[in-house]
C-alpha cells in the first residue's frame, strides 16, 4: 500500500483517541523519497555499527563484574537470557521499524496504534532514558579518560575539574566535553556522524575480540566449577543485571528517515546486532572468568584491564583496554544523542514540542538547533551530578517504553492488517504478549521507591501533555500550508 494512497481523517478536537495512521506518519517523512529534509546515506552495515554504538560500552566493559556478582560462572546464562528478553521486544522494533520506518521510533509507533496521549507519554519517557542514560555515560567517560590518562602519562585530571559536587569535585569537565565532542560532529551531517560510529564501533569490537583472544590464552576449566555457584536465583539476578547491557537496540529505529531502503535494512539490522552483541558478551565473560576465577573478577572495577594486565603480566594491556572503554563509551553519546534530537524532531513535527526541534538546516541536512539545545541540557547533569539516584527511573521508563512497542505491534495489526510489513514477528501472538511479561516482571524488580518516582514523573508529563501539546497538535489542528513549509528545511 502506498502511502500517499489515501488522507487520512483527522478525529475531531474532543476525541480522545488520537490516531496518527501510519500511511500519515510514511507520506510526512517521505519514507519512500528522500526524509523530511533528512539525507539517506546510511546503508546496512552503517546501521549495524550505529547499533552497536549504542548497545556495547559501560554495560560490558563496566558492568560484567556486577553480574558475575550474581551468576557466577553461569553468567553466560545470564546474558543468554537477557538476550532472549530483549529478542522478544526486538522482534517488535523489526516488525514496526520496516512497515513505518520515521525517525520517532517507540513514539511514533505509539501515535500509529496507541494514541497522541501515549505516544506523548512514551516521548516524555524517551527524554528521560536518552537524557539520563547520556549525561550518566558521559561521566563514567570522564573516569575512563582519567585512567587512560594515568597509564600513559601517569597524570589525572584533579578531582575538582573530573568529578561534579556530589562526587567531592566542582565540575566534570571531560564530561561536558564528550558531549559537546558528539554534538560537533552530529550537526556536521548524518554520513560524518555514521562514519565515525562505525569506525567506533569495529575498533571496540576488536579491542574485545582481542580480550578474548588473551583470556582464553589462560583459561582453566576449574575456574568454571562450581558452574552454577549462586543457583538458579543467581542466574536471575545476573540476568536482570546483564539485560541492560543490551539497551540501545532501539536507536536503529530513530534512523528510520536516513536509511537507505529503511524497510529491508532496519529489520535486519535489529536481528543482527542483538545476535552478534550476545556472542561477544557470552564470549568475554567466559575467558574473563576461565583467566581469572570468578572471585578475581567479581565485583571489581575495570575487570577486563585486571584479566588482560594478570595474563599478559604487563600494564599495557589495561592501557588498550581503557582506550577501547573511552572509544566504545564516546559511540554511545553519540548515538543515543542522535536518537533524542530524532525523537524530539518528529514531536515537533506533530506540535506536541516547540517547532524549533523539527527545523533542518538546509546546507549539513540536520536538525542543528535541536542538536545543540539537546547538548545544552545534557551536559548540565552531566557536570554537576553522579545521577546514580536516578539509575532505577531511567530503567523502569525504558522497560515501559519497550512494553508499549509490544503491545503496539498487536494494536497494529488488529488495526492496519492490510499494511506493508518488510517483517512479521514469529510466533505471533505469544512473542509480544512474552516481551511484555519479561518488561512488566523486570519493572516490578526496580522496587517500590522507583515506582513512586516513576508515577510522579509520568503525572507531570501527563499534565505537560494537557497544558501544551493537546492544544498545540497538529494531528487536530494543522498549521497554514506557510507554516508546514516553513518547518521543513530551514537553518538550525
Amino acid at each position: 500500500m502506498s502511502p500517499h494512497t489515501h488522507a487520512p481523517r483527522r478525529p475531531p478536537s474532543g476525541s480522545g483517541a488520537r490516531i496518527k495512521s501510519p500511511a500519515l506518519l510514511l507520506a510526512e517523512s517521505g519514507t519512500d523519497l528522500e526524509g523530511h529534509g533528512l539525507r539517506r546515506t546510511m546503508g546496512l552495515f552503517q546501521l549495524v555499527c550505529f547499533g552497536v554504538g549504542a548497545i556495547v560500552g559501560t554495560g560490558i566493559f563496566v558492568g560484567l563484574s556486577d553480574s558475575v556478582a550474581e551468576a557466577g560462572p553461569a553468567v553466560v546464562v545470564s546474558f543468554v537470557l537477557a538476550a532472549v528478553t530483549c529478542v522478544f521486544t526486538a522482534f517488535s522494533f523489526a516488525e514496526l521499524g520496516g512497515a513505518i520506518p520515521v525517525s520517532g521510533s517507540s513514539y511514533s509507533f505509539a501515535y500509529a496504534t496507541l494514541g497522541e496521549r501515549v505516544a506523548f507519554l512514551v516521548g516524555w519517557c524517551l527524554l528521560l532514558e536518552y537524557g539520563v542514560s547520556v549525561s550518566a555515560v558521559a561521566v563514567g567517560w570522564s573516569q575512563y579518560v582519567n585512567e587512560l590518562l594515568d597509564s600513559l602519562t601517569g597524570w589525572n585530571l584533579p578531582a575538582a575539574l573530573s568529578s561534579g559536587p556530589a562526587d567531592g569535585g566542582v565540575v566534570n569537565l571531560p564530561a561536558v566535553v564528550v558531549i559537546m565532542m558528539a554534538a560537533t560532529l552530529l550537526v556536521r551531517g548524518i554520513r560524518e556522524s555514521a562514519g565515525a560510529t562505525a569506525a567506533m564501533a569495529v575498533l571496540k569490537i576488536g579491542i574485545l575480540i582481542a580480550f578474548c583472544a588473551i583470556a582464553f590464552t589462560a583459561f582453566e576449566d576449574g575456574n568454571l566449577s562450581p558452574f552454577a555457584s549462586h543457583g538458579m536465583a543467581g542466574v536471575t539476578a545476573g540476568a536482570s543485571v546483564a539485560f541492560f547491557s543490551y539497551i540501545g537496540f532501539d536507536a536503529i529505529t530513530t534512523a528510520g528517515e536516513e536509511v537507505k531502503d529503511p524497510r529491508r535494512n532496519i529489520p535486519i539490522a535489529i536481528m543482527i546486532c542483538i545476535g552478534l552483541v550476545t556472542l561477544l558478551y557470552c564470549a568475554v565473560a567466559l575467558g574473563a572468568i576461565g583467566a581469572l576465577g570468578v572471585d578475581a573478577v567479581g565485583n571489581k572495577p575495570a575487570a577486563l584491564s585486571l584479566v588482560v594486565d594478570k595474563v599478559t603480566e604487563s600494564d599495557v594491556g589495561g592501557g588498550i583496554i581503557a582506550f577501547g572503554a573511552v572509544v566504545a563509551i564516546a559511540s554511545v553519546v553519540l548515538v543515543v544523542m542522535y536518537g533524542q534530537t530524532r525523537i524530539l524532531m518528529s514531536m515537533s513535527r506533530d506540535g506536541l514540542v516547540p517547532r524549533v526541534f523539527e527545523r533542518v538546516s538546509p546546507r549539513t541536512r540536520t536538525p542543528v538547533a535541536n542538536t545543540w539545545i539537546v547538548a545544552s541540557v545534557f551536559a548540565v547533569p552531566a557536570a554537576f551530578s553522579s545521577l546514580d539516584v536516578v539509575v532505577n527511573l531511567t530503567t523502569i521508563g525504558t522497560l515501559a517504553t519497550m512494553a508499549v512497542v509490544n503491545i503496539a505491534v498487536i494494536a497494529l495489526r488488529r488495526r492496519n492488517p492490510e499494511l506493508k510489513r518488510s517483517f512479521r514477528v514469529p510466533l505471533y501472538p505469544v512473542s509480544p504478549v512474552l516481551g511484555v511479561g519479561f518488561c512488566v516482571y523486570l519493572m516490578y524488580g526496580t522496587g517500590w521507591g522507583t515506582w513512586v518516582q516513576f508515577v510522579v514523573f509520568v503525572a507531570v508529563g501527563a499534565l505537560v501533555y494537557a497544558v501544551y501539546g493537546r492544544r498545540r497538535s497538529r494531528l487536530v489542528s494543522p498549521g497554514e500550508p506557510g507554516e508546514r513549509a516553513e518547518s521543513g528545511p530551514t537553518a538550525g
